[in-house]
């Protein structure tokens, strides 16, 4: 799998960032990690094969369907 890097969280500082790539069929997306219990509650049960991440909604300009275009790269 070759991933295209798309675009990190503007407002990232020191190299942490909520990130996302793109494998050709799906989104790889680095994200913070959801453990607030309710949260948590409300999602729901997430099976042992997945996780749940948080990423900001300013990141959404990354993604090519929402900037008509191939990403902030």
């Amino acid at each position: 799998m070759t991933l295209r890097f798309l675009g990190k969280d503007p407002s990232s500082q020191g190299g942490q960032s909520p990130t996302v790539w793109d494998d050709g069929d799906n989104y790889v997306v680095q994200g913070w990690r959801i453990d607030d219990p309710a949260t948590l509650t409300e999602i729901g049960v997430i099976p042992a094969h997945e996780t749940v991440i948080r990423i900001p909604k300013r990141l959404m300009p990354v993604f090519p369907e929402v900037n008509g275009g191939s990403g902030t790269s």
